[in-house]
């Protein structure tokens, strides 16, 4: 048995409502695609370190002797008092000096902008040869 309700209506597909749904869907798949680029391009970039200051230095006075100061340049070449020294020169230097006093300090002068490897190579250089009380020098802080 078939109960009539009166006036049948064809059923409609509101136009708007379905507009509505796709430029939901084209927004939500803009702002996704747009996060995930922003990581994939993080991802490629190395990352800014910015070196802290020292808060403290020792002043001359506080020193018990003058280190032996080793300057490490931009291109990695190695200076002492001033006076560019070669790789071998610097080994003789360093084991002269351990023999001689072997608890001298040595502080290693680095530029800036020179490699993290070339003063690294320089602290092993240093450990090598038996002299283990080294620093590094920074800026002071403001």
């Amino acid at each position: 048995m078939r109960i009539d309700l009166g006036d049948e209506e064809q059923p409609e597909i509101s136009l708007v409502a379905l507009i509505d749904c796709i430029f939901f869907l084209l927004m939500f798949f803009m702002v996704a695609t747009s996060f995930k680029q922003q990581e994939m391009h993080r991802k490629q970039k190395e990352l800014p370190i910015v070196l802290p200051a020292a808060d403290f230095s020792l002043d001359a006075g506080e020193q018990s002797s003058a280190p032996l100061v080793l300057t490490v340049a931009r291109d990695g070449k190695v200076y002492v008092a001033a006076t560019l020294v070669s790789a071998q020169a610097l080994h003789e230097l360093l084991r002269a000096e351990a023999a001689a006093r072997p608890t001298r300090r040595v502080r290693i002068d680095g530029d800036r902008r020179a490699s993290y490897q070339h003063v690294v190579r320089v602290v092993e250089l240093c450990q090598f040869e038996g002299l283990v009380n080294i620093a590094l020098r920074t800026l002071d802080s403001p």
